[in-house]
């Protein structure tokens, strides 16, 4: 998803992989390059891109800057430079109005296997923020295709802590804004990830962030909204039936499990179920994880 802003950077991924792949030479390592000196990969086999998500990606971009570099090859042209992975990060960022964008520079058209190793070493390093942690293992699972298993076998954490940590990306702008500045804890940012209401989940990030709140006064108020059914950013009086346990603990098992947003509207006699994506692909991913 997004690197900071020049000249913004505080320690974390682009340090980390500058420091792991030196650039002995200007077409080698990591750099931050001109988005206008990139040229498309020739062999993208996907054509079209999700508006509304390439939107969301270029508003995260505005707010907290380009956490995943792309990966690029150099060109023929001197100072040129053809893209090998992350081509909505590229148009997200030139929607977002920047000018330049860190990417992983390969020497060599092989050398896939010592690009993954740094960034899994840099991923075990210990002055990552969330959001980078969750950018680092995107890019291992879109731009190296490993699975979440994969990703965490290899950085030694659990398969859900990875899902988890993921799923930070779908949050919207603002809130990431407040985890990346320090001003709100992860997993109060995650009990918003089933929030609908983009107004009412930032409404609930800035009062938790201006309150202090522990997460679980978070996952409070989203609980009793879900069961209020209140579309406003603020909440009727009264107090509004819960939901049951068993149907919030499915929600969570299935959003985890599928790793996209999921809401249950139980009534009693039956209900909806509701699993947001982002792109056809998207679509395409969560389809096959029922056939699991």
């Amino acid at each position: 998803m997004a690197a900071r802003r020049a000249g913004t950077r505080k320690p974390g991924l682009g340090r980390g992989l500058d420091a792991l792949l030196p650039v002995e030479q200007p077409d080698a390592g990591f750099a931050e390059i001109p988005i206008d000196r990139v040229a498309p990969n020739p062999r993208q086999p996907r054509q079209g891109f999700d508006e509304e998500a390439m939107g969301e990606l270029a508003d995260s971009i505005r707010e907290v800057g380009v956490l995943q570099p792309i990966v690029v090859r150099t060109g023929e042209e001197s100072g040129t430079f053809v893209l090998v992975a992350g081509e909505r990060r590229l148009r997200a960022a030139e929607t977002a109005g920047l000018e330049r964008i860190p990417a992983v520079i390969r020497a060599e058209a092989g050398d896939d296997v010592s690009l993954t190793e740094a960034l899994i070493e840099n991923v075990q390093r210990k002055d990552l923020g969330p959001l980078e942690e969750a950018a680092a293992y995107q890019q291992l699972m879109e731009d190296f295709s490993m699975t979440h298993e994969r990703v965490a076998e290899r950085v030694g954490k659990s398969r859900s802590a990875v899902t988890n940590t993921v799923r930070l990306l779908q949050l919207p702008a603002p809130i990431q804004g407040m985890v990346e500045r320090g001003e709100l804890s992860a997993g109060a940012a995650r009990a918003l990830l089933t929030v609908e209401d983009v107004a009412y989940a930032v409404h609930i990030a800035e009062r938790a962030a201006a309150e202090g709140w522990p997460v679980r006064r978070v996952e409070e108020a989203v609980k009793s909204r879900a069961a209020s059914g209140d579309e406003g950013p603020k909440a009727r009086s009264g107090a509004p039936a819960m939901r049951p346990a068993a149907v919030i603990a499915l929600e969570a098992r299935l959003a985890e499990h599928l790793d996209a947003k999921v809401s249950i509207n139980y009534t009693g006699r039956g209900g909806r179920l509701v699993v947001r994506f982002s792109s056809i692909d998207d679509l395409e991913r969560i389809y096959r994880q029922f056939l699991v």
